[in-house]
């Protein structure tokens, strides 16, 4: 899933999610917490393929991936493409209005847009992605 996309939350925590997005994540599909200051949305193949990834994990370990299913919260995209984000989620990573929803390959993220503008202008630098492709080996 790729692009950068801004949109508001209504007053009533609905966010409109871009057509070309609504495609590739499906009707219904999770939104969660992510390991950045955003929120992650898995499409129904993606959640089921990290619920996988998490059944590997040793019984011990699996603990650590908690967080990510307690703040999990099946979506489903209303007539008008939107979705509702719940408001604790709003809450555990601010957002109030402005967010910016960005495609992440195979998932995408749900940003404060004011956040997410700060971290794209440390990331998009010259240097920063000369830096990263180096690290890839690309």
């Amino acid at each position: 899933m790729t692009g950068n996309f801004e949109h508001k939350i209504d007053a009533k925590g609905r966010l409109f999610i871009p057509s070309s997005l609504r495609d590739e994540l499906g009707k219904e599909f999770h939104v969660t917490i992510s390991f950045e200051n955003c929120l992650n949305a898995f499409s129904g193949d993606g959640w089921v393929h990290f619920e996988e990834n998490v059944k590997a994990m040793k019984l011990s370990e699996r603990h650590k991936m908690r967080p990510f299913f307690s703040n999990a919260s099946k979506c489903v995209l209303d007539s008008q493409g939107r979705i509702l984000i719940p408001q604790n989620l709003r809450d555990r990573i601010g957002l109030k209005k402005d967010v910016t929803i960005v495609g992440a390959g195979a998932f995408v993220q749900i940003w404060d847009s004011e956040v997410f503008k700060r971290i794209d202008a440390l990331e998009t630098t010259p240097d920063n992605l000369a830096k990263v492709m180096d690290e890839l080996d690309f």
